[in-house]
Formats: structure tokens, C-alpha cells, sequence
């Protein structure tokens, strides 16, 4: 097993379990990691998902360039589209998903750190899309996701320069969500994560779901997006327990119904 995964309360966490090759995502490490995210989809007591790697050395260093070298062109076409897939699955888990850098995330390890909803960076890491220094483009969604997130811009400079991106830098330009040193970076991610887990998880999957596809679209259709997002909250009964839990000035407790 390539992928390790522990319930810390209502949180899961998946780490990529490779440290020898600083977390490099072969074709079998991805079957695991696709096969662990449909499981999470169904999970509804994991509440929300923590990503982060083995060791202290990388999150995750990308592509398995031994075994990609090995490949046929056949083959290197059936990972890259199982790369993209794989980080489109996590994406749209209906739970918030935060990344835990505790190393290099270099290529393809940025882009998985793009597919999730928040991303924490240990002060000893670095981040880029390395790709166009090794003949090729970013094949998992970052030439997407990275000017989504940081405008056009600067993933332009980013991806041309294929350049290494400091914990501070990637601070400023919005890359990540929080720096915070070393060794407290995974009590930093859970501490975020149980916070997230408190709230109604019915409420946070329909958020994260108005947020991605309304900012996809026109202001107009997007407020349409947010207002069915939140008609189908009304009948649930998280929502009556959250108005009870403020009158009665404790407390909620929900349950995701």
C-alpha cells in the first residue's frame, strides 16, 4: 500500500506513503488514491479531508518519472488521463478537502495541492509547476487551476518560468491559504479541519459546490447556482437544529440530514 489513510475524529487523513522517492505518484499509488477518494465520497462520517505526504522531505513530487520513462506512448497517455481524473474526483469530493505541504510539491504534487479546497504550507517546503523545464506542460489541471487561483498572470509567469515557489511568495500570491513552521504544520491542518467539521456538512458540501460552479459562470447565473444551493438546505434538519442550537445557546449538533 502506496496510501495510508487514519480518522482522527470526524477528519480523514490521507498521506502518500513513498518517502524514499519523496511521494512521487506512480500508476498504482494513483489507482489507490482514486479507489480511497470514492470511498470518502460515501463517508459520512468524515466530514472533512486532510491531504498531506510521508516524511518531511515532499507532499508529493509529481509524476514517477523511472516508471514513467518505461512507458509507451499508449501508456503515458492512460496516466496522464488517470492523474487528471484522479484529481478531479478529489476535487469534487461534496466535503472540503485541505492540503498539508510538509515538503516539496513540485509538478504534478502541486497540482494535487490545486485540487483541494484549502492549502497549509510548512515554512520548509516549496511549490511550483516545474513541467515546461522537462519538455512538457502541467497535465493534471494546473495550467487551469493555478490561474483560477492566482489570476492569468501570474500562473503565466509561474509555469513559463517553471520556477520554485517559496513558502512567503506562494503566502502573498494566494497560492496557499496559511504558512505556519514546520513542525506545526499537520496540528495547524487538523486544528483547521475539526473547526471545518463543526459546522453542518450538508451546508459545507452545498457551499463548496456554489462556490466551484458559480464561479464558473456570469454574477447572474451564479447567484442562481447559490440560491438552489441553498432551497435544498431548507428542509433538512441541520438547519432546525442550527436555528434550536442559537436560541437555546448551545452547541449544534449535526448530523447531516
Amino acid at each position: 500500500m502506496t496510501i495510508s489513510y487514519q480518522k482522527e475524529g470526524m477528519v480523514g487523513v490521507v498521506t502518500i506513503d513513498r518517502p524514499d522517492v519523496f511521494n512521487c505518484l506512480n500508476l498504482a499509488t494513483l489507482t489507490e488514491l482514486r479507489q480511497l477518494v470514492a470511498e470518502l465520497a460515501g463517508d459520512r462520517s468524515t466530514r472533512v479531508v486532510v491531504v498531506t505526504g510521508a516524511g518531511d522531505k515532499a507532499f508529493c513530487s509529481g509524476a514517477d518519472l523511472k516508471e514513467r520513462r518505461g512507458m509507451s506512448p499508449e501508456q503515458v497517455e492512460h496516466y496522464i488521463r488517470t492523474i487528471r481524473d484522479t484529481f478531479s474526483e478529489l476535487e469534487k469530493l461534496p466535503k472540503p478537502v485541505i492540503a498539508a505541504i510538509n515538503g516539496l510539491a513540485l509538478g504534478g504534487g502541486t497540482e494535487l495541492a490545486l485540487a483541494c479546497d484549502l492549502r497549509i504550507m510548512s515554512d520548509q517546503a516549496q511549490i511550483g509547476l516545474t513541467e515546461t523545464s522537462l519538455g512538457i506542460i502541467p497535465g493534471a489541471g494546473g495550467t487551469q487551476r493555478l490561474p483560477r487561483l492566482v489570476g492569468k498572470g501570474i500562473a503565466k509567469e509561474l509555469i513559463f518560468t517553471a520556477r520554485r515557489v517559496q513558502p512567503d511568495e506562494a503566502l502573498s500570491i494566494g497560492l496557499v491559504n496559511r504558512v505556519v513552521p514546520a513542525e506545526q504544520l499537520m496540528g495547524a491542518a487538523l486544528e483547521m479541519a475539526a473547526q471545518i467539521a463543526n459546522n453542518a456538512p450538508l451546508a459545507l458540501a452545498q457551499a463548496k459546490f456554489a462556490i466551484d460552479c458559480g464561479g464558473e459562470v456570469e454574477l447572474g447565473a451564479g447567484l442562481l447556482i447559490e440560491s438552489n444551493a441553498y432551497q435544498l438546505l431548507v428542509p433538512t434538519k441541520d438547519r432546525l437544529e442550527g436555528l434550536a442550537a442559537f436560541a437555546e445557546k448551545r452547541k449544534p449538533n449535526y448530523r447531516g440530514e
